[in-house]
């Protein structure tokens, strides 16, 4: 059952992260904020290699966080964590089907209704968003186009899941279809113009926030013209854990093919290629951004932020092509941060999570997000506005979802997600149900995961020895350590709030 959660405003804080505006009476208002998210973009494999402006106009401009985790590796309950500050134990959105609440009729009336976006509007903010919503939104079963969640003023939203041709949004509760010509249709480059129409044209009386979600690089990975033969000689890395058998790890690794067919190895070597040239227009839409805010002389007082939904695999133990894995090629998401107060070119370790960005953005507006799982990583990367800790540990978790029955990729246990290209190879089934602590504190760097399947399957690993996640060490670890790991696993499970910030053993 979920918890009745209420925002309250605070005072404002420290003129550091505020500043005047001059015309229509003035006044002090809050910083701007801009948030880009990605679609399956992976931290570990290279996936920020090719954004050399985003790199440059974010990152080097402010902070990068090298240990940022998304709370569960699969896009529709990862996005809805981002929109409540919420593990997906409390906001229930647990996989990418209605059946599994993604854009459901319980999370319109219930999600919806408490994401950040909400308490900015009613701060005073002008929102926006234009791409990729929840994977479901838009259809008939769920309320059609005409749904617009409450908090945002202008909605440019993709019904369904990623597509970069062909597809239909809802403009402002009105459905628009779109072909295949690229100056019109591309929806990268349609997200950019229209949020940089939006810039224009909002009153510079009021604050604003933007939320942008890029549909690369997920795929059909449709790059645009001019980058369609980028990267004709970049192949998946395989170094790690690329084409490793998984001997000890749970049964949905064990069954795929290793070592992987020639065919395969040519898939996703091609895939790989395709997905770096997708985000080169999402890297020349941060461009456009970023110098827009500049010419409105916006750009100081704006905090711009850029991350992704979850992580992905290509190859690594022999799976091809997804995320929904546990490992750390799917958990981890990048995350670069610069506005007022963020010093340039700062790498931090502390450990953030995607829950983290709702709790943040209400911080840098005024708003108190005490009622949410997530904490605000305001003060790590300013730290002249307060003092701030880190989290010693934390929970992942996913649900395995079933899309069809009696799937040929996953004999015996029952329907599962297939990717067949040309190997059949088993990505998700009902029982690949799992939850995580992932301890990350300066000393111990270590993950605990326990299967909700008949086999009670547990995988431990110890990331500073081994980085790649080779060796399941469940049976090699001293069982006190084991005991403390489940014990803080069984209290993260089942917290909310600020319960889940304050567990300490």
């Amino acid at each position: 059952m979920m918890l009745v959660r209420v925002l309250a405003l605070a005072a404002l804080f420290t003129c550091s992260v505020r500043r005047v505006r001059g015309g229509g009476g003035g006044g002090e208002v809050t910083s701007n904020i801009l948030l880009i998210v990605t679609d399956d973009q992976d931290q570990n494999l290279g996936g920020m290699t090719p954004m050399k402006k985003t790199k440059s106009l974010i990152g080097d401009a402010g902070v990068t966080f090298v240990n940022s985790f998304t709370v569960t590796p699969l896009c529709c309950p990862s996005r809805c964590s981002i929109l409540t500050g919420r593990y997906p134990h409390n906001h229930m959105v647990r996989n990418n089907s209605v059946a599994g609440n993604c854009s459901s009729a319980a999370w319109q009336s219930t999600g919806e209704s408490e994401a950040f976006p909400v308490y900015l509007s009613k701060r005073g903010y002008q929102t926006f968003f234009a791409g990729k919503y929840l994977n479901q939104y838009g259809k008939k079963e769920v309320g059609g186009v005409s749904h617009v969640p409450p908090g945002w003023d202008q909605w440019h939203v993709l019904v369904g899941n990623s597509r970069y041709y062909n597809y239909t949004l809802s403009r402002n509760g009105v459905e628009e279809k779109h072909g295949d010509s690229y100056a019109d249709d591309y929806l990268t480059d349609l997200i950019a113009n229209r949020s940089l129409q939006f810039l224009e044209n909002r009153s510079p009386q009021r604050p604003f926030f933007l939320m942008l979600a890029p549909p690369a690089p997920h795929s059909p990975w449709t790059a645009a013209p001019q980058y369609s033969k980028s990267f004709s000689d970049v192949k998946a890395p395989r170094d790690g854990s690329f084409d490793k058998a998984a001997k000890d790890k749970h049964w949905l690794l064990r069954q795929a093919v290793n070592p992987m067919t020639n065919g395969t190895l040519a898939f996703l070597d091609d895939a790989y290629r395709k997905r770096w040239q997708t985000l080169l227009s999402v890297d020349d839409m941060v461009e456009k951004l970023v110098r827009k805010l500049d010419d409105l002389q916006e750009l100081n007082h704006t905090y711009v932020f850029f991350t992704s939904d979850n992580g992905y695999h290509t190859g690594q133990f022999s799976l091809p092509i997804d995320k929904r894995q546990l490992y750390e090629f799917d958990i981890r998401t990048p995350l670069l941060v610069r506005g007022p107060g963020v010093k340039p070119n700062i790498t931090l370790k502390a450990p953030v999570l995607n829950i983290d960005l709702a709790p943040t953005i209400l911080d840098i507006a005024g708003v108190d997000a005490a009622d949410v799982d997530g904490q605000s990583f305001l003060p790590l990367m300013a730290p002249s506005l307060r003092n701030g800790s880190a989290r010693p540990f934390f929970l992942v978790e996913h649900m395995g979802e079933g899309l069809s029955s009696g799937d040929p990729a996953c004999p015996e246990m029952g329907p599962g997600l297939s990717q067949c290209f040309p190997d059949c190879v088993c990505e998700d089934s009902f029982n690949n149900t799992y939850a995580c602590v992932r301890t990350l504190d300066g000393r111990d760097d270590m993950q605990y995961c326990e299967f909700a399947d008949n086999e009670s399957f547990v995988e431990v690993y110890n990331l500073t020895s081994d980085p790649h996640q080779l060796e399941n060490i469940v049976k090699k670890v001293d069982p006190t350590i084991l005991q403390t790991m489940n014990q803080r696993l069984i209290k993260l499970q089942s917290c909310q709030g600020a319960g889940c910030r304050t567990i300490s053993t």
